[in-house]
């Protein structure tokens, strides 16, 4: 039985029938119109289907036409012939109407833009509805079910891929379409050069039949009259449409020049009204894409080449882009704007000794063991990739800001990149652009398939929020892309992987000695276990489980429809259940196998895994498999299961560390500013050195000022305790300098206090010089701010929300990506 998909409440239904028939490429050819906030044009799906697509029986049936629309039939088109065009001079004021009878001219106006009492259908959709009574006289027809939302879909018609010319000679059937299709999807990787451009010519072939459609709120239905089965539907097949201003996958704005921009959002129904595809993990699939747009405009997409303008007619210029990596389509970004390369004031002969692209076209593939995904050019593969520590990388962003991004951005990228490759060894992909997003971009960063988007609030105060953010987001190539969830309520097998690595990939980028290291990881994880309980107590139980499903994480109705668990609830998207939980429980298994051991498994893992899709139990296997007997005697996987994925609240063996947490010395630092009377005694000492000079540029007094420690514990205490009016002879308190981490945990402290005074707020301003610090620590600023009505402080209350916008740890990588 298909499982029931029911919109109104807040899971997100998966419509496509994946068990039937899989999208192996995409082609797109798009045109950005700015003026009417558009993106419209074609989009080409090339299927495979295998022996399991057989005629189906009553419990394989997938969707259909619901009761409500029993009226509307799937009419018959007649065959007709279109003569070779060109897709891209189609016009786009040429309107279609739900069902286009090829050859007739029939109108049905039942709706508009391709969706039929699209009121009744958003109510809910239940497969059990879907009787897949066609009409047909008891011949049941196969019905391809499509991903969709917020689009007008103009046309769908079957692509006569046997008029190409030259497709004979590569197929044994030139004249049997499907079959066509079928070997040319299956070309070696080696031959990956060919197949993009038969892809490119079969996606201009002539359409050779009008196909059946309908839309309701989540999918776009499609059928051929007669073809009973998968095997017998038509394997490439051509869809016009456009977007909707309003569509939820895209972002119309403009940036911080004030250009109009436009870019595709990690949102919860990802992209689907983006283009029509099939979004399940499970639908892997290459992609090409051309996008015309104004001369003016930078086309930034997931894309393993650099692309540069091809000039068109007079204003308009051409971008392409392709993926020869199977990647769920969620992980397809495009971002179109006045973007500006920021390159280095002055490029060193090391950073261009590092730029060469090793594209998969190089013959040089020596195969390093033996991968287990299914065949494309792969990197890991690539004896010169593997060593390549800095993989050819650009930043964009607005004129504005260019010397922020040279002073902040661009000197941390090489680190950050030769840092993870020095963890996890060869990057996934060839190639990685950076752009600096508008300000209503709604969260910190957000990773994809060679590029990664990064919010303004990255480039304010120092380099440690925009260090760990860019080693989060590059973390991701590995886990979340390369390596993804088969399941998408498992986000933590994404977000929890990419918040432990940041603090791995920003120590090592810093250069920090080990002790350094540790130090600053221990501070941090001081800070998630305060987010954690917040989280825990201001959050529903049923959302702070990391494995919803349990023991049917990974199932699919026999369609393969299916839904995830309150991936339409508002409250989700601030939620950090994942992040924090999925941390802490990396943290704990390095902690119980040791650290050395524990990272080279993990490299063995990711060698393993990458290019494929995984469960928690995938991971947690292989990690046990690693670990001595003597060192596991409570650790399984139902254990795990048990106390971090499957249950609400701090898992138990995080709480039996709450003291450890507790004893961090740069955290008892921030303590000893902060409280009152016994925390003198409470300090313990700190190692030399305790904080890195690449973030702390005043250790050089360290010593001196770890002596006087005694004498000014409780300052802020007594700061605000202190009577208005004083002697001339009291002198001001002497206070610590901190790093921005520590910044935010004193601001964290003073919070829990009741009362703060105004002139202690305005004391702390000027002592921290709050409102340059990064986004984290003005966040809180702006927090006490409110909480005590500091009026004279407003300004900064209103600089915040006009620039920063979102709670600035918030994170949105990859939306449900792999």
């Amino acid at each position: 039985m298909d499982v029931k998909l029911d919109p109104s409440r807040d899971d997100l239904p998966l419509m496509a029938n994946t068990s039937h028939i899989l999208v192996k490429h995409y082609v797109l050819d798009l045109d950005v119109d700015f003026e009417s906030q558009i993106i419209e044009g074609t989009i080409v799906l090339f299927f495979e289907s295998g022996n399991r697509f057989k005629k189906r029986s009553s419990s394989t049936e997938v969707a259909c036409l619901s009761e409500s629309n029993k009226a509307c039939k799937f009419r018959m088109p007649e065959p007709c012939q279109i003569p070779v065009t060109n897709t891209k001079t189609f016009s786009s004021k040429i309107g279609y109407n739900d069902f286009v009878i090829c050859g007739k001219g029939e109108k049905d106006t039942s709706g508009k833009d391709g969706n039929h009492d699209n009121q009744e259908q958003a109510s809910g959709i239940s497969s059990s509805k879907y009787c897949c009574d066609t009409g047909n006289h008891g011949s049941e027809e196969f019905l391809l079910v499509l991903d969709c939302c917020d689009l007008s879909v103009l046309k769908v018609e079957e692509v006569d891929v046997a008029a190409v010319p030259g497709i004979e000679k590569f197929t044994r059937s030139p004249k049997l379409r499907n079959q066509i299709v079928h070997e040319l999807v299956a070309l070696p990787a080696d031959r990956w050069r060919e197949q993009l451009d038969y892809y490119a010519l079969c996606s201009q072939a002539p359409g050779c039949g009008e196909l059946l459609f309908d839309t309701d709120t989540w999918s776009l239905q499609i059928r051929k009259t007669g073809a009973q089965t998968a095997t017998d539907f038509p394997h490439a097949i051509r869809i016009r449409y456009r977007t909707k201003p309003q569509g939820r996958s895209v972002t119309w704005t403009s940036d911080q020049s004030g250009r109009p921009c436009v870019y595709t959002v990690g949102s919860p129904i990802n992209n689907r009204a983006l283009f029509p595809c099939q979004e399940p993990p499970v639908a892997m699939s290459t992609w090409q894409a051309t996008v015309r747009a104004a001369a003016s405009l930078v086309v930034l997409m997931s894309g393993e080449n650099s692309a540069k303008p091809t000039q068109l007619r007079e204003g308009y210029s051409s971008w392409h882009y392709y993926v020869t990596m199977p990647m769920p389509a969620s992980t397809f970004t495009i971002a179109v704007g006045s973007w500006t390369e920021m390159k280095p004031e002055i490029c060193s002969s090391n950073d261009l000794a590092t730029e060469r692209s090793f594209s998969p076209s190089e013959a040089d593939f020596r195969y390093v063991g033996v991968c287990g995904h299914m065949e494309y050019p792969c990197r890991f593969q690539n004896a010169s990739a593997t060593t390549q520590k800095i993989i050819p990388h650009r930043v964009f962003a607005p004129a504005c800001l260019k010397r922020v991004c040279q002073e902040t951005l661009l000197p941390l990228i090489p680190p950050c990149l030769s840092a993870a490759h020095s963890v996890l060894g060869t990057h996934p992909f060839s190639r990685l652009d950076i752009l600096i997003v508008p300000a209503n971009f709604s969260s910190l960063g957000m990773a994809s398939p060679h590029i990664v988007f990064l919010s303004q609030s990255t480039l304010t105060g120092m380099s440690q929020l925009c260090g760990t953010r860019l080693c989060h987001e590059i973390a991701h190539a590995w886990f979340g892309l390369a390596i993804g969830a088969r399941d998408w309520t498992e986000e933590w097998l994404s977000e929890g992987f990419a918040t432990h690595l940041e603090d791995v990939f920003w120590a090592k980028a810093q250069q920090l000695a080990p002790h350094e290291a540790r130090e600053q990881q221990k501070l941090r994880a001081c800070l998630r276990w305060h987010r954690l309980q917040d989280e825990v107590q201001n959050s529903p139980e049923e959302m702070q489980v990391l494995r919803p499903n349990k023991e049917k994480t990974g199932h699919v109705s026999d369609s393969g429809s299916s839904v995830i668990r309150h991936g339409l609830n508002p409250e989700k998207v601030f939620m950090q259940v994942h992040y924090l939980k999925g941390y802490f429980l990396l943290q704990f298994l390095a902690k119980t196998l040791g650290e050395d051991t524990y990272f080279s498994f993990l490299r063995k893992f990711v060698h393993t895994f990458h290019g494929q899709l995984i469960l928690s139990q995938d991971f947690l296997q292989m990690l046990l498999e690693n670990i001595p007997e003597e060192k596991r005697p409570e650790l399984s996987v139902g254990n795990i299961f048990r106390d971090w994925l499957e249950s609400s609240g701090i898992p138990q063996p995080l709480q039996r560390e709450r003291q450890a947490l507790a004893e961090c010395g740069l955290a008892q630092q921030v303590s000893a500013e902060v409280s009152a009377g016994d925390a003198v005694h409470a300090l313990p000492s700190l190692p030399p050195r305790a904080v890195g000079p690449a973030l702390h540029p005043w250790h050089g007094a360290r010593d001196r000022r770890r002596r006087r420690r005694a004498t000014t514990v409780a300052k802020w205490v007594r700061v605000n305790r202190r009577p208005r009016k004083r002697k001339r002879k009291d002198r001001e308190e002497v206070f610590e300098k901190l790093l921005p981490d520590q910044l935010v945990l004193l601001l964290e402290h003073l919070l829990e206090q009741k009362t703060v005074t105004p002139r202690t707020l305005q004391s702390l301003e000027r002592t921290y010089h709050l409102s340059e610090q990064d986004a984290e620590v003005r966040h809180r600023w702006c927090e006490l701010i409110v909480k005590h009505k500091y009026t004279k402080a407003y300004r900064d209350v209103e600089r915040f929300l006009q620039e920063d916008q979102k709670l600035p740890w918030f994170d949105g990588a990859v939306a449900h990506c792999r």
